[in-house]
């Protein structure tokens, strides 16, 4: 399999991997425009976009826009994350210019009927309204606000519901002239797909596009912070966060084999002592998240009210004795689930194409998977060590808890136990 990667004269970036033997593709287009791109006045604009796109363009009703896909088998979909927007679609082989069409059709062409904004603002009112009662989803929301108070990347992807109720089409089209230029977008493409046909279509559907000036994002500083949020629920949900690397620095991947070691499965540290030991949970997991230029490490766990004192200070107390004995053997399992897990992801052509454009949209070209694995091996027991010290003793912190909380320990209880 060779990746290979063009650009054309306005900055549009085009790169694709082909993978013998399947007969299907995964296609799609990244944009740099994600819930950090927007101001405070825009928060939740950017997800609002992407919900339009489906809504019909000049060409096509947003029930053409479906037919067009299904009618060959195929599926289409897009997402919205803090730092990057995406439409994409699977196909077969021979429907792969259909589907570059259609994507590139409400791309670049979304019509933003008043009806439709109408319609659509109710949906993602709703949506907003089920996150709120979905306890492990909504807490997120409230460990990143917490974690980067008072900034871009801290605000939620979806919004406040009274500016999403405010959204005017002006604001659509406005933010689509704002971050939509060549220069913030990226084809990717994996599976069954031809490279140089798709940089001849990407030439007819995008070349006409004048470049736009990218946003110059401030740089995002981890707060930490606390938030709690008591609720009559059979659950108290506890989630931690702890300043961690951004993924342009090699420390990522020491980062991602402590979490995986401290929290990633059910041989992990957390899972033994905190659910199989102790039977304090159903639920306990570490993870890392990481943006351009910053990254945290994430405790989450849900319990009862009767047990989240215990289960906090447990946690605490995994942190620090991790930085004391993290084993050889726990190094090579956590290695070995992250290769594992990389490389049985890339199976995908889905998971391919998206790991293409989040290379390219990082590092401007695709690391190979070997140099990759390299980086993953070259993490020693020492390396982890500094990191769990760090984690567990110096790095800022942010806490949110919700539901049944009374007897849930403070942040600076927490702060106190890392310092003992």
């Amino acid at each position: 399999m060779t990746v290979r990667q063009d650009q054309l004269a306005n900055g549009f970036r085009i790169v694709s991997e082909n993978m013998p033997g399947l007969q299907s593709a995964s296609i799609g287009i990244w944009v740099s425009a994600g819930g950090r791109h927007e101001r405070i006045e825009q928060n939740g604009i950017a997800h609002f976009l992407e919900h339009m796109a489906f809504k019909g363009t000049k060409k096509r009703t947003s029930l053409q826009i479906a037919e067009a896909i299904e009618d060959v088998g195929g599926y289409i979909n897009a997402y919205t994350s803090r730092e990057v927007t995406a439409y994409y679609a699977r196909v077969l082989e021979a429907d792969v210019p259909l589907a570059l069409d259609v994507i590139a059709d409400i791309v670049l062409n979304p019509v933003f009927d008043p009806n439709e904004i109408e319609v659509e603002r109710g949906v993602i009112l709703q949506e907003i309204g089920q996150a709120y009662d979905t306890p492990d989803d909504v807490i997120f929301d409230w460990l990143q606000e917490e974690s980067y108070r008072d900034q871009a990347l801290g605000r939620t992807i979806l919004g406040p519901a009274e500016r999403v109720s405010a959204f005017s089409r002006d604001d659509l089209a406005g933010f689509v002239g704002e971050h939509y230029g060549p220069g913030q977008m990226i084809l990717a493409a994996a599976g069954a797909v031809d490279h140089d046909a798709l940089v001849r279509t990407a030439e007819e559907l995008f070349g006409h596009m004048k470049p736009k000036p990218g946003l110059e994002l401030n740089r995002a500083v981890f707060t930490g912070g606390e938030a709690r949020h008591g609720k009559a629920l059979e659950q108290a949900h506890f989630a931690l966060a702890l300043e961690g690397p951004g993924y342009r620095d090699d420390k990522i991947y020491t980062a991602q084999i402590y979490a995986n070691a401290l929290g990633g499965g059910m041989s992990s540290r957390l899972f033994q002592e905190i659910r199989e030991n102790r039977g304090l949970c159903y639920t306990i997991f570490a993870q890392t998240g990481a943006y351009a230029d910053t990254g945290s490490m994430t405790i989450y766990a849900g319990t009862s009210a009767g047990q989240i004192a215990e289960l906090a200070g447990l946690t605490i107390d995994e942190m620090k004795r991790a930085a004391e004995d993290m084993s050889e053997q726990e190094m090579a399992r956590a290695r070995a689930q992250m290769k594992a897990g990389m490389l049985m992801g890339l199976e995908s052509p889905s998971n391919r194409a998206e790991r293409l454009a989040r290379m390219v949209q990082i590092w401007g070209a695709v690391p190979s998977l070997e140099d990759t694995i390299l980086k993953i091996d070259a993490v020693t027991t020492s390396d982890v060590r500094t990191f769990a010290e760090y984690v567990a003793d110096e790095a800022p912190a942010a806490l949110a808890l919700y539901g049944p909380i009374d007897t849930a320990p403070t942040l600076a209880e927490l702060q106190e136990r890392r310092a003992a």
